[in-house]
Formats: structure tokens, sequence, C-alpha cells
């Protein structure tokens, strides 16, 4: 078989995330292929694609975030656009993968709902998968199809380093997130600490606890998604007490709901790095303390590497 060129692929978007969708395109130097993505009043999603695919490498971006179940109706429904349009191959490019919180039963009677929308993606026609930082990386067996998990800590890293100097400790904020604090301290030649958290119910979190020495050091916490900033928030009180002289935050998913953007304006965090895997709203685009870096290039280079059939494995980092 004849080797292929990047003049095979198309890129397409749904409505999650139009502006990330365009920076990767302007890093490929290609056009964004064009499809309506519209809504009937009645809430129906209506699909139509303009562009001819048949025998091409299609990569549709969509992350699959607020309104969440919305968002994910229009990737699927493109999927099997796509599929009933011919296409080659299908990769679905899921910046965020909402719903992957609930990748395990944690009571009686309960879904595995990361889990299900694997199976909706998969049965709708995908045939590879790229997403960034999924919340448990267990999710990648929930496919029977390839996945690509690519990591936003190369951009973060880079903010890290031209941005703090010295002295500064990276902490998780719960001890589900160690593994990923520990490979950020390792990279940055720096401290690591745990804040003690107890989950008390859903979106809510109490901080108990520091385990490591943060006392005159600048704190960095670090975790994959924001979601409501309740255990941020917390995390930020109970490192300032313990002596730290300012606390950041870094993460890949700026979830912000609720009450989000209120209480990180009113806490005593100094700054919110966060990625565009999730378009802002205008409430979070007004919010001083939060700082957005892009991963197109990322997911751009990921997608050249896919559709060539190069090995992606340095993006892994």
């Amino acid at each position: 078989m004849a080797s292929r060129t990047l003049n095979d692929f198309w890129i397409f978007s749904g409505n999650s995330n139009i502006t990330l969708s365009k920076k990767i395109c302007e890093y490929l130097k290609m056009p964004l292929g064009g499809a309506k993505v519209s809504t009937f009043s009645d809430g129906e999603i209506q699909i139509e694609i303009e562009d001819n695919v048949r025998t091409k490498d299609v990569f549709i971006i969509q992350s699959t975030s607020n309104p969440v179940s919305h968002h994910l109706m229009e990737l699927l429904l493109l999927i099997d656009a796509m599929k009933r349009a011919s296409a080659y191959h299908i990769t679905a490019v899921m910046p965020y993968y909402g719903y992957a919180r609930q990748d395990k039963k944690v009571a009686p009677r309960v879904p595995i709902s990361a889990k299900l929308v694997a199976d909706l993606i998969t049965t709708a026609g995908a045939d590879r998968i790229i997403t960034l930082d999924l919340h448990a990386g267990q999710i990648q067996g929930f496919f029977n199809i390839p996945v690509d998990n690519l990591f936003a800590a190369p951009v973060i890293l880079q903010y890290i380093r031209n941005h703090f100097q010295n002295d500064i400790v990276v902490v998780s904020p719960d001890a589900g997130g160690v593994e990923r604090a520990r490979a950020f301290a390792k990279r940055l030649n720096a401290a690591l600490a745990i804040v003690d958290k107890r989950r008390t119910a859903p979106n809510v979190a109490k901080a108990m606890a520091v385990i490591g020495d943060v006392e005159g050091k600048t704190a960095i916490i670090l975790d994959d998604m924001v979601d409501t900033a309740g255990t941020l928030t917390e995390a930020v009180g109970v490192l300032l007490e313990n002596g730290a002289v300012e606390v950041h935050a870094c993460c890949a998913h700026p979830v912000l709901s609720g009450t989000a953007i209120s209480r990180i304006q009113s806490s005593d965090l100094k700054s919110l790095v966060v990625t565009d895997t999730i378009a802002q709203t205008p409430e979070a685009a007004a919010c001083d303390k939060i700082k957005v870096l892009s991963i197109a290039e990322l997911v751009g280079e990921a997608i050249i590497r896919s559709n060539r059939g190069d090995s992606v494995t340095s993006l892994f980092v």
C-alpha cells in the first residue's frame, strides 16, 4: 500500500470548542472542514457534512464539556455521518473526555458511565481516540480501539520553568494525584507535598492536613481538572496555614462549573494556569487570575503522526 500523505485527511469540529479547532488547523496549515452542526427547536441535533470525505482520514475535534450530554451527542452523530459518507478512518479527538470521573462503581446500583461513553463512541464508528489527561488512565482499557492519551505536561512544565525559578514545591491536592505531582516535581527538581483531603459528598471537599514541607516556599498545586474549585480553594487555605509564601495552581481541564469562578476570585490563590481543552466562558475569561495555555500544537502534532503512521511516544511525557 502506498504511503499516505497529509493531503489525505480532513479536520472537522463540533460546537464545543471551535476556537481550539481553528488553532489546530492553523498549526496544520489547513482549513477546517465544513460541517453544519445545528439544533432543531426541540433540541434535536442535525448534522450535515459539506465536504467529500470518501476514502479520507477524518479527525473530529470535540470536547465533551458543558453541556456534556449535548456535546457527546454531537460527536456521536458526526462520527455516524462520516461513517455513512464512506470515510476511510475516523479519529475522535477529545481534548476533554467527559464522564471520566465515573470510571468505577463507588456505590451499589450506579453506572460506570465512562465505560458506557466508550461503548457509544466505538459503536458509532470511531476507529481511534486522541485525548488528553484522562482522569483515570484505565479508561483506555474501556475501548476496543486504540487510544492515545496525551498529556498537557510539556505545555504546563514550560510555563512553570519560565515563571517560577527557585524554592517551589509541587502539591497534589489529594492522594489520587500523587503520581502526576511526583512526575512534575522530578522534572522541575522540586519538592513534593500532598494535601490530605476528605470528600463528604459529590463536589464537596474538606482539606485536612499537609504531608510534606511547604514552609517558606511557593506552592504550585497540580491537578488534572478544576470543577467547582472546592478542593482547590480548601487546599490553598491549608497550604498558607502551613507556611507557604504564596499558592498557584495548574490544571489541564478548566471545567469551572457552578460557583468556581467566584470561589477562585475570593480565595488567596495567586493564579490558576489552565489549557484550552475546554472553551472559556465569558466569566472565566474576565477572571484576571486565570491564565490559558494552548495545547493546539500538541494535538496538531499527534494528528500528523497518527495520519502518517508515525510514533506518538515522544508526546507522552
